[in-house]
């Protein structure tokens, strides 16, 4: 398994990043595993997700190009 280690600004290690392959292959090997990814969030949470989604639907002409948003923060970093 080729995992990536994240680490923040002082070197401390934060997360891990798993290729999307191996991440696959770990879906079928355990069984379960996936369901965990949305069991640990909590209901508020995925309301709140669900109405902002049902939100941007609505009012699509608000709702922000994702490369043109990135391009402006990096600009202004």
């Amino acid at each position: 398994m080729k995992l990536q280690y994240i680490a923040d600004s002082k070197g401390i290690t934060t997360g891990v990043y798993i290729p999307i392959a191996e991440w696959e292959e770990m879906k079928i090997r355990f069984e379960g595993i996936e369901a965990e990814e949305t069991d640990n969030i909590p209901q508020w949470h995925k309301d709140v997700v669900m109405a902002r989604l049902k939100e941007s639907g609505e009012k699509s002409e608000s709702v922000l190009d994702f490369d043109i948003a990135m391009d402006d923060l990096e600009r202004s970093i």
